[in-house]
């Protein structure tokens, strides 16, 4: 039997953050907005509220349900009363926040992020960053110019296992790593389809759909599900996939790939969603290959491991996990099993706790935040880029500098999308 050596004080095991609420300014008190009241943005705003420092000044949603269940949420934890509004643009003109904080569907990031920074408000964008490239670089764009902050929830680049898993991953002790492979494989069962049915009462369904083409309400796509759903966000490649291509980006001196290609299909699911439930993709970068998969049928895989992303190594095989730590199989059987345990936080596992610090500390220093928006902007590519594959049916090749696809209309087209109605597309 193999012994398995769990590290508890060692280079690898100690959290190198700083302690960011001992070093913020304590006299300083920030306007806040959140835009998006759902389950995530509460999970932000949470950890906003216990930091301290903070004044909830709007809440804005187009449910009422959960814009007035997050009001009683905030007036209990600090004694707050924020305004309430269904609108981003007017809470952002009256309330005129210090920062935004960002957590809507996909398909709702990029106009109220570039408003509010053009308003001069720094901003925490949940990633992925936007639905369409073109969002990206318009936010990024934004960022730049108006010199705001903008922090990307990709949480995993301050979660202490992650962190000392790219040490260790740049230690060398992997060898020459030439593959990663990158997945989530959960066995969620097929699900039903819906009838179409009536709008809950409160919910203002044509601003939820804001630039998105119009589509019946369906239970499944709000409050949760929106995922699975092409016309809001792009399936399971752009929600887990981001966290671990950013990881991959994290660990690599490359910023992007060469080539893609993805194929996939709906061969479980039997409800209402059109993402793909089985879903690969290949990339091809200069100095490994990179792939992704997403598989519904199965609950484990890869020695026992269902998510994250393992880095194939000369000397062994590295697993980057999530709620098991990180893992270094050596290829030498005689040698120990390495396990470094995590350090989350509930609820929902996550580390927002430490990344709203590190975002207080980059507004008040001017350093780079951690998650800045351009490491949001390169790991939203590479799933939006695997999608524009999977949608063409064949390959594609990317140019990094000038971010656009080579010698194919077809596929450059889908950098963009048309937008609905009153909203104009982001430049």
């Amino acid at each position: 039997m193999v012994r398995r050596e769990f590290i508890q004080k060692s280079a690898y095991g100690i959290s190198s953050l700083p302690l960011l609420s001992a070093l913020s300014n304590k006299n300083k008190t920030y306007r806040i907005v959140l835009i998006g009241c759902g389950w995530w943005g509460r999970n932000i705003l949470r950890e906003a509220i216990a930091f301290g420092q903070c004044k909830v000044v709007g809440l804005c949603d187009v449910d009422m349900t959960a814009l007035h269940s997050t009001l009683e949420e905030v007036t209990t934890l600090n004694g707050d009363k924020p305004a309430l509004h269904r609108d981003f643009r007017v809470v952002i003109l009256k309330k005129k926040p210090d920062i935004v904080i960002i957590g809507t569907p996909d398909h709702w990031h990029a106009l109220p992020a570039i408003e509010a920074m053009n308003a001069g408000a720094h901003i925490y964008l949940e990633k992925p960053i936007g639905h369409t490239i073109g969002e990206g670089q318009a936010i990024l764009r934004t960022a730049r110019d108006t010199g705001r902050v903008c922090q990307v929830g990709t949480h995993r680049r301050v979660s202490p296992h992650n962190m000392s898993g790219i040490d260790f991953l740049r230690s060398g002790k992997v060898g020459k790593i030439n593959h990663v492979k990158c997945f989530v494989n959960y066995g969620q069962g097929p699900g039903k389809a819906t009838e179409r049915m009536a709008i809950p009462q409160g919910l203002d369904w044509d601003f939820w759909l804001g630039p998105a083409q119009y589509q019946e309400y369906n239970n499944q796509i709000h409050p949760k599900g929106f995922r699975h759903f092409l016309n809001f966000a792009n399936g399971t490649i752009a929600d887990w996939g981001i966290h671990w291509f950013d990881q991959v980006l994290w660990w690599t001196e490359e910023r992007a790939p060469k080539r893609i290609f993805s194929t996939g299909n709906i061969f479980i699911r039997k409800d209402s969603a059109d993402a793909p439930d089985t879903q690969m993709a290949s990339y091809e970068f200069e100095e490994f290959t990179l792939t992704w998969e997403n598989r519904r049928c199965t609950p484990t895989a890869y020695l026992d491991h269902n998510v994250g992303a393992m880095f194939y190594g000369t000397e062994g095989s590295f697993h980057m996990g999530w709620l098991d730590g990180w893992t270094f199989y050596p290829r030498n059987k005689n040698k120990d099993i390495i396990n470094m345990p995590p350090k989350l936080h509930a609820p929902d596992h996550q580390n927002i706790k430490e990344l709203w610090g590190d975002f207080i500390n980059s507004i008040e220093t001017g350093q780079e935040a951690v998650c800045d928006i351009l490491h949001g902007h390169l790991a939203t590519n590479i799933s939006l880029l695997g999608m524009i594959s999977y949608k063409l049916g064949r390959s594609i090749d990317w140019d990094s500098e000038h971010e656009m696809i080579l010698n194919d209309s077809e596929a450059n087209a889908l950098l963009k999308r048309e937008y609905r109605g009153e909203w104009k597309y982001p430049t």
